[in-house]
């Protein structure tokens, strides 16, 4: 019994192994590269549109719309990393219908690479809103003791993204394995459907996590300017008056 696709080696050659946890995810991001040029191709404005546009739309809009409620006042400026990352897991996790598949996600390389674009990103947004200098101070407040706490929080919660991600993946996937040799008509068919709601619920919790954590990051230069709107305003007032 295979706890992870990485045990499956396809070429190795000293520290360059390929496996199918690599293929797998290969594969993956060239389906849906395609599907996205097939999609968007032909797209339209007006009030007939294809069906495939209609779901594509109500998947930017939902996931938009969730971005926003999280904090993220911009939320067109995070929609490419953030949806990229909900639509490679919820696939991933989904293809899981097709017999002999192995999502890649269920490997911790595939998640701790996940997890690490995440830890990236985070500070890439953060000082993309609020400078360096702002985004550094974040990690001595609200003193400077808290220094080593929050270099310590920001690389455990990188951890937790990963094994929280490949755990439940991995998990789910020994379940059916160990039931197929137990009853291989019933109890497989039901693990499937469960499974598919677990890929999706990993793949939005992951997703929201990652909103929070770039919130989180961004959230002082949405305050500067909340404060500066403000100041705006009632100086408006006051010479208004």
């Amino acid at each position: 019994m295979e706890l992870s696709p990485d045990e499956t080696i396809f070429w190795q050659n000293g520290f360059i192994t390929i496996n199918l946890t690599l293929v797998t995810t290969w594969v993956l991001m060239l389906v849906l590269v395609l599907t996205a040029v097939l999609i968007t191709r032909k797209l339209q404005t007006g009030l007939k549109i294809s069906r495939w546009q209609c779901i594509l739309e109500m998947l930017v809009t939902g996931m938009n719309q969730q971005i926003k409620e999280v904090g993220l006042k911009k939320s067109e400026k995070f929609l490419g990393f953030i949806g990229t990352l909900f639509i490679f897991i919820a696939f991933a996790n989904l293809c899981i219908i097709f017999p002999g598949y192995e999502p890649p996600t269920s490997s911790l390389s595939t998640t701790a690479a996940l997890a690490l674009c995440v830890f990236l990103a985070t500070p890439i947004f953060g000082i993309a809103e609020n400078g360096v200098l702002q985004y550094l101070k974040t990690f001595i407040e609200p003193t400077f003791i808290m220094l080593p706490f929050n270099i310590i929080s920001e690389i455990s919660r990188t951890l937790a993204l990963a094994v929280r991600l490949f755990g439940n993946i991995m998990s789910g996937g020994l379940i059916v394995t160990i039931l197929l040799s137990i009853a291989p008509l019933f109890f497989p068919v039901l693990m499937t459907v469960l499974g598919l709601i677990t890929g999706i619920i990993q793949a939005y919790i992951f997703s929201i996590l990652a909103t929070v954590y770039i919130a989180a990051a961004t959230e002082e230069s949405d305050k500067k300017k909340s404060r500066r709107k403000d100041r705006t305003e009632n100086l408006i007032v006051t010479e208004t008056k």
